[in-house]
């Protein structure tokens, strides 16, 4: 009785194997398949039990039953094919193999199940080869579906990444078998797999025997690749993908070279510019592994077409691509090895290629100058040999012609070209000097380039600046005289119209070679800068005032300019400093302009340090004391204070001045930060001088303390210094700084002083690490603004105080942030600070320039912007719905500050709730918000014309009323995006055309040009409407 009883629950589960059998097979279920292949997974069956369920099936007269089944069966092993063992495989293996001689619609299960057998790893030795062998001899694989010839290929791709060996065993048997499966495949998602394959035939070392011309024709035939992805493509295969793969598979081997070359050219030759690219950049890929036997034949035929695309062709995509496969074949000749007695390939191609060019190079007025000398300069660059054989001949014939050529743009043209050849010399290295190539030509370059520097075509003079720098980075081309002479022509150069672009370049130039040569700019030109610079009474009263300023700032530009090196910085320093100085003792006449002009100079001078950390420390020790000396020496009161002592405390140059500090502060170690931060801190506090140079003041420097409002006003500096430092220095005594600079930061009788202080307290509370301390400095700025919005007299400070602190909290993600923002928004109904709160958003959005940056190592979050947007439109936008009419301005004008800082991307999704209310603030009288709305709105119509096109007739009417603004940025900006406007779908644009059209005529008349300018590229515009090609 408990046999019987075993039986039946043996039975059991068999029954319901069956009966899902039953239902995939007969009920054509697809369920029941995956039913059966978790159940063989977790072991309630076995694959045994499957097969021997299956047995009816599998035997069944009709062809679909039997597939049913074989497909019921594959599709368990695609599943379960790891729990396989060998035994198991084998007898599978013989199944499928006799199953491929069954009818057609057998097939594709069939190769189901051997594409998971493919996968397993219990698979014996030797049956990987009965298996592709049984399919390349009983499957037509050209006549199955795309997706089974998909399989057939998997079948292959996984046999060749597991059993290598034994395919290889196979020989050429297996390239031709496969072959025959490739052979006529069109679909790009099986082409990919076959490319995938012929390259590992290739680079795996696979037998190809005699097969190689046939598997050349099987891929190339695909050549070159015309594929267009259909509109969305779920697969995702794009052009580039078969040309890349097919450009792999043909440029994987020199033994396609005999058939591919031919039809490289052939491609370039036809007049499908397509075919032209793909066959140029494949040409440069077979070049990698071409050797000079597989190109000999080909030479003559692929310079002639590449010397006619470079000459004749109109795409600037073609040239280059020629120029590359050019520089490719040339560098493939250079590296192959040579035989004693075998022809030197290269030497005859480049002659050829001489042959053709050079005598264009003594055409310059000519139209095929450029291609030619491109040519020559492509073969140049390949190689050391290439670029002397080219060089040697090219550089006589070329200087002869500047010789013989007169006029400046024809010398341009040729010096450009030298310049061309010249840079390519700096490719390649010379341990001996006489092999260089320049060598032998050095004087007349020398001399060639002083010619150029000195004619008055400053086209002619910025090329010969340019071959100047070039000559004098190849070493020993330039000699002590001739460094002479270069240096006096820069000196001259330095001194041209300010701005100008020879100007420009000459200070560059100056730069790059100062930091090559450093002593002849030391003993040539900085003693001539230092003479221009210190020129006394005499000298100005006999010149020009503007000229003599105009001089004077070149000095000053050329002394930054060549501060390059760590020897020139330790003498221009002193020199600008001394110049200050000077000044500060009333030896000169001195305006704000001139301390400006130094001062940036100073600080182009830092910028170049901070690459080098000992001549940063040298500058930032030797001018922080002394540009903090010469100031708390203009702040004490004297009878009779010199001029320079009233122009250092202007606004300007403080601004100057801070910058510098700044500068010289920012890239400071913070073991050196540390140690100038003890000097700094107890100035101000304490009023200790020490450190200062000539510090013998007649009274105490006290900015702090009751100080006078000269003192107070330092505290710019101050600022510029403690902000830049690194977040982890320790500032000494920050409990009594930040309390003075709260202090300070709401006195109302000096504005810039208390804006300072301001700045500089949320400059520290931004650094401050999260803490009792940091609550306590929020809790006391909190306390103080809220002080201040209370009394009459300083409630201004107290505002500008609020908006630095919240700018300070909104960058680094601070909580209080929320709060603090939303009292902002509350003072835009005041009507003292409405329109300033309004303005204060602008500030919250942008990027500041000398406090809370980046640079300055402020706690600077990403995506800031984005998350302000988040927390407070909402509230913006409700506020102004809710606003008197009265105070809407205001919220309009602060809402289009935070859009117009807004990453367009954000912006984009929020366009349709936030639309209505830019239009409205275009009819704001305010031109900052209209301005600000503006510049909002143009990128949008560019980015979001359909959403534009539904308010067409509101922006066409609030354009057209702005153009003719009082303000000038406002009617450019309405101007533009008049402009931007056509890019909306023309049916919409139509109807307003002829309005648009005459109103866009009175800015025509603008007395700005640059209003005029844009009226006459929008009306244009509007004029190509709805013609044809518009």
């Amino acid at each position: 009785m408990a046999a019987a009883t075993a039986l039946e629950e043996a039975a059991a589960p068999l029954d319901a194997l069956c009966g899902l059998v039953q239902d995939f097979v007969m009920g054509q279920q697809e369920g029941p398949a995956d039913q059966v292949a978790a159940d063989v997974k977790s072991g309630v069956y076995t694959v045994l039990q499957v097969v021997e369920a299956l047995g009816s099936s599998l035997e069944n007269p009709e062809p679909r039953t039997r597939a049913r089944g074989i497909q019921l069966l594959s599709r368990v092993l695609l599943q379960c094919h790891s729990l396989l063992l060998e035994k198991e495989v084998v007898h599978l293996i013989l199944f499928y193999e006799n199953r491929l001689k069954d009818h057609h619609l057998v097939i594709p299960s069939v190769l189901q199940g051997l594409r998971a057998l493919s996968l397993s790893v219990a698979l014996p030795p030797g049956l990987a080869v009965s298996v592709l062998k049984a399919i390349f001899q009983e499957v037509h694989v050209q006549s199955l579906l795309q997706v089974d010839r998909h399989t057939v290929f998997s079948i292959i791709t996984n046999f060749m990444r597991s059993r290598e060996e034994e395919l290889k065993g196979l020989g050429a048997d297996f390239t031709f078998g496969f072959i025959q499966v490739m052979d006529g495949e069109k679909d790009p998602r099986n082409l990919l797999v076959a490319f995938r394959i012929v390259h590992d035939l290739i680079s795996k070392d696979y037998s190809l025997g005699p097969f190689v011309e046939e598997l050349f024709e099987v891929t190339s035939c695909y050549f070159p690749i015309d594929f267009t992805p259909p509109p969305n493509d779920p697969y995702g295969i794009q052009r580039d993908d078969l040309i890349l793969s097919l450009r792999a598979v043909l440029a994987s081997t020199p033994r396609f070279a005999e058939f591919l070359l031919p039809l490289l050219i052939e491609k370039v030759d036809s007049e499908i510019l397509s075919a032209k690219l793909d066959s140029l950049q494949t040409l440069n890929a077979c070049c990698s592994v071409y050797g000079q036997k597989e190109l000999k034949d080909f030479l003559p035929s692929l310079w002639a077409s590449i010397r006619r695309e470079v000459f004749q062709t109109a795409s600037e995509r073609v040239e280059a691509e020629g120029l590359a496969a050019l520089h490719s074949l040339t560098a493939c000749l250079s590296c192959s090895v040579l035989r004693a007695d075998a022809e030197d390939l290269l030497d005859s191609f480049l002659s050829n290629i001489l042959q053709d060019c050079r005598h264009h190079l003594c055409e310059p007025d000519m139209k095929l100058v450029w291609p030619s000398a491109k040519l020559l300069q492509a073969a140049a660059g390949a190689s050391a040999r290439a670029c002397e054989h080219i060089t040697s001949t090219v550089l006589p014939l070329l200087l002869e012609q500047f010789h013989k050529h007169s006029q400046s743009n024809q010398r341009r043209t040729i010096l450009e070209m030298i310049l061309g050849f010249l840079k390519l010399q700096q490719k390649w290295s010379y341990e001996d000097k006489d092999e260089r190539p320049l060598t032998r030509f050095k004087d007349q370059l020398c001399s060639l380039v002083f010619m150029a520097l000195t004619d008055p075509s400053t086209q002619l003079q910025l090329v010969g600046i340019r071959t100047l720098t070039v000559l004098g980075s190849q070493p020993d081309l330039l000699s002590s005289g001739d460094l002479e002479l270069a240096v006096g022509h820069l000196y001259r150069l330095s001194f041209l119209e300010e701005d100008s672009e020879s100007w420009v370049a000459a200070l560059e130039a100056s730069g790059t070679l100062t930091t090559l040569y450093p002593g002849a700019f030391s003993s040539h030109l900085l003693p001539k800068l230092a003479k221009e610079l210190h020129k006394g009474k005499s000298d100005v009263a006999r010149e020009d005032g503007l000229m003599k300023c105009s001089r004077h700032f070149c000095c000053l530009q050329a002394l930054s300019a060549i501060s390059t090196h760590p020897s020139i910085v330790r003498e221009t320093l002193p020199l600008l400093l001394q110049r200050l100085c000077q000044a500060n003792k009333g030896n000169v006449v001195t305006e704000s302009s001139e301390v400006i002009a130094i001062c940036q100079s100073l600080q182009q001078v830092a910028e170049k340090c901070q690459q080098d950390p000992e001549s940063y420390w040298y500058f930032h020790e030797t001018a922080i004391p002394c540009l903090f000396g010469l100031a708390v020496q203009a702040s004490m009161p004297e009878k009779e204070s010199s001029v320079l002592r009233k122009v250092l405390l202007e606004d300007e140059v403080l601004a100057a001045l801070a910058s510098v500090i700044g500068t010289a502060t920012t890239h400071l170690s913070p073991e050196l930060a540390a140690q100038s931060v003890t000097c700094i801190v107890p100035l101000f506090l304490d009023g200790n001088t020490s450190f200062l140079p000539e510090n013998s003041f007649p009274s105490r420097f006290q900015p702090f303390q009751d100080g006078s409002s000269a003192q107070r006003r330092l505290v710019a500096l101050l600022t510029a210094f403690v902000c830049s430092l690194p977040r982890n220095v320790e500032i000494p005594q920050l409990n009594q700084l930040m309390r003075e600079l709260l202090e300070q930061s709401c006195c109302h009788s000096c504005p810039f002083a208390s804006t300072a202080a301001a700045k500089c307290f949320a400059g520290l509370l931004n650094k401050q690490p999260p803490g009792q301390q940091l609550d306590e400095f929020l809790q006391l700025a909190v306390d103080t603004v809220e002080t201040g919005l209370a009394s009459g007299s300083s409630r201004n400070q107290a505002f500008v105080l609020l908006l630095w602190v919240t700018k300070a909290l909104v960058l680094r993600y601070h909580p209080l942030s929320a709060c603090l923002t939303t009292r902002l928004m509350g003072l835009l109904s005041d009507p003292e600070l409405g329109p300033a709160a309004a303005d204060g958003f602008s500030l919250l959005m942008s990027d500041c320039t000398d406090v809370l940056t980046r640079a300055g190592h402020a706690d600077v979050r990403i995506m800031f912007r984005q998350r302000f947007f988040t927390d407070n439109v909402p509230a913006l936008v409700q506020g102004f719905h809710a606003a008197p009419q009265d105070v809407k301005p205001n919220y309009l004008k602060g809402l289009s500050h935070v859009l117009n800082r807004l990453p367009k991307p954000v912006l984009l999704p929020e366009l349709p709730t936030l639309l209505s209310l830019l239009l409205e603030a275009l009819s704001c009288h305010d031109s900052v918000v209209q301005l600000s709305t503006l510049s909002c709105l143009q990128p949008l119509l560019l980015e979001s014309p359909q959403i534009m096109s539904l308010h067409i007739d509101t922006l066409v009417t609030k354009f057209l009323t702005l153009s003719s603004s009082h303000s000038m940025a406002v009617r450019i900006a309405a101007l533009q995006c008049m402009h931007a406007l056509t890019r909306l779908p023309a049916p919409v644009l139509l109807p307003y055309k002829s309005q648009v059209i005459r109103a866009l005529a009175k800015p025509l008349d603008d007395k700005k040009r640059l209003v005029r300018k844009e009226a006459v590229s929008a009306r244009g515009e509007w004029f190509l409407l709805g013609s044809p090609g518009s």
